[in-house]
């Protein structure tokens, strides 16, 4: 029986993220400069997105860029925003054929005009697949979300739309860029790296941390069904008792 096939069909977590971190790291061991590492870490996505909808995990969150990593040297951050577009335009067909929908959150207006008129064009392109939905977190980082949402709930609030005492964590979902998506019930970080690096802090609040050594580029579908596997045997309790949980 292979490792897919032992997993439990009925807790599989609806929502995984991933910090899909170590190209980098590849490629130095591949004799290789920074960029190739970018490169086959497209070949994991793949490999990742074919293995959620084999096993019906309905969001796929992928940190792709961070704020901070717009202080990288502009040579990779320009190569970055090329390979992006490129991918964007590459795999949108690829993406509809196998019905997965593609959605963005992070700083858009940051973003390369030709990035955001890909990005515009293949989620329209996308928009009617129930599928997979395939997030990825663009120019993002969590202070950044939280910043916004809190400017935004001053903003109502003084102009009389929303009242302080209406202020309440289910109000703060309706103001964060993942509004209307369920938060994760597991994140994964690649590379043996152990910190969550600014990545939706508000959201995983009760998710399970999965970290593993592997580099993202040697990161396949096999990978992802470990990590499933762990968060199938850990005990989620939500601030109860195990004795809670079980009666």
């Amino acid at each position: 029986m292979t490792l897919k096939e032992k997993l439990n069909a009925s807790k599989i977590p609806e929502h995984v993220a991933i910090i899909m971190d170590g190209n980098g790291r590849w490629a130095a061991q591949h004799g290789n400069e920074r960029f190739h590492g970018h490169e086959q870490g497209v070949e994991s996505v793949r490999s990742v997105l074919e293995g959620a909808s084999e096993i019906g995990i309905k969001y796929l969150t992928l940190y792709a860029f961070s704020t901070e990593n717009w202080s990288r040297p502009k040579a990779e951050v320009d190569a970055l925003m090329g390979l992006l577009v490129y991918a964007i335009n590459n795999e949108t067909e690829s993406l509809k054929e196998k019905n997965i929908r593609l959605r963005m959150i992070g700083d858009y207006n940051s973003l390369p005009p030709e990035v955001q008129e890909k990005l515009d064009w293949s989620i329209n392109e996308l928009k009617d697949c129930t599928g997979v939905n395939l997030i990825l977190a663009l120019s993002y980082s969590s202070k950044w979300e939280i910043t916004e949402a809190i400017r935004k709930i001053a903003v109502d609030t003084k102009s009389g739309k929303i009242q302080p005492e209406e202020i309440n964590k289910e109000l703060i979902d309706k103001y964060l860029a993942t509004n209307g998506i369920p938060d994760p019930e597991l994140l994964i970080r690649t590379s043996g790296e152990a910190r969550i690096s600014n990545f939706l802090l508000w959201q995983i609040a009760y998710c399970e941390l999965y970290f593993t050594p592997v580099l993202w580029p040697d990161f396949n579908k096999e990978n992802l069904f470990e990590a499933v596997s762990d968060f199938q045997n850990r005990e989620r309790r939500f601030g109860k008792t195990s004795q809670q949980i079980v009666s």
